[in-house]
């Protein structure tokens, strides 16, 4: 992607753009691990999914080294985006695409788990895998995936800032992260480290004290899960607020879910995942929602 200070992406549908470090794209981004791991769609739907949020104006797509089945093809979904980038005809240098290094997938007895290696050596490894993928010289924006407790915090992020220093990535973001692993990224990476990746959604908001952490750092917070994920959320009586305020605007309770967390600050990015266009057309619609303040302080309770 090419950097740029246009508050307007080329297109004719006009989105949200916010900044993340030197790159303005859309605050609504497109996150990929539903098109490549268990219940996936077909490679064709997938691809088509892609190319509807495009050619929708999403300017934004999420990825990982770990986006695959588990005991399937390594890096699926970087290749399933590389290729969808490959065969859509419009303007690609305005797409930010950014990937994460650091969880890999097993089976443990059958089962399908995740797993993490924060080992410099195996960032390195990983981030090189992952420009190769992306078919790039260098990342747009490559985050450390998550924390390894095998590993001591500031030994990953050196790996990281390695790739940095190596052009791999251009810039840098952390996912998962504390506020005190925040203080040990910025204290090694300085402004190379451009923004934090944390879940959050009306059914988990314990990373609420990193968004207002990153909010005074300057730094910008994407949301992953934003909706509450794919798997059926603990407790649906969270979404209630939310769907009341949806009725009273005619729209989807999950636009309002959306529009509720960019409310929270220029800073503030959500990258909700799709099976189905359908899904995400409807999600780009959010940054159309503008909720009143006492709409606001009823989804806050």
């Amino acid at each position: 992607m090419t950097e740029t200070t246009s508050s307007t992406p080329s297109t004719h549908h006009t989105r949200l753009t916010r900044k993340i470090g030197p790159y303005t794209t859309t605050a609504i981004g497109l996150g990929g691990m539903g098109l490549s791991i268990e219940k996936k769609p077909s490679r064709e739907v997938a691809i088509q999914v892609i190319h509807d949020a495009l050619d929708a104006g999403c300017r934004h797509l999420d990825t990982a080294w770990a986006y695959y089945m588990s005991g399937g093809e390594e890096q699926h979904n970087e290749k399933l985006i590389r290729e969808a980038l490959d065969t859509w005809h419009g303007p690609k240098d305005e797409v930010l695409v950014a990937t994460k290094s650091g969880h890999f997938r097993n089976f443990t007895d059958g089962v399908p788990t995740w797993d993490v290696n924060g080992a410099p050596e195996a960032l390195i490894q990983y981030g090189k895998q992952s420009a190769q993928a992306l078919g790039v010289e260098a990342i747009d924006l490559l985050y450390f995936h998550r924390p390894d407790p095998k590993v001591p915090y500031n030994e990953s992020i050196e790996g990281m800032k390695v790739l940095y220093d190596e052009g791999v990535a251009k810039t840098i973001g952390i996912s998962n992260a504390s506020v005190e692993q925040i203080d040990i990224a910025r204290s090694i990476l300085g402004d190379a480290l451009v923004a934090v990746q944390n879940q959050l959604s009306p059914i988990y908001t314990d990373s609420l004290d990193t968004v207002e952490y990153t909010k005074k750092l300057g730094l910008t917070f994407v949301s992953w899960s934003p909706l509450g994920g794919f798997r059926k959320p603990k407790d649906e009586s969270k979404y209630d607020p939310f769907k009341e305020v949806a009725a009273h605007h005619g729209v989807s309770y999950q636009q309002v879910v959306l529009a509720w967390e960019l409310a929270m600050g220029d800073h503030m990015m959500v990258l909700p995942g799709a099976h189905r266009s359908e899904t995400i057309l409807d999600s780009l619609r959010a940054d159309e929602l503008v909720l009143s303040q006492e709409e606001i302080d009823l989804l806050n309770r």
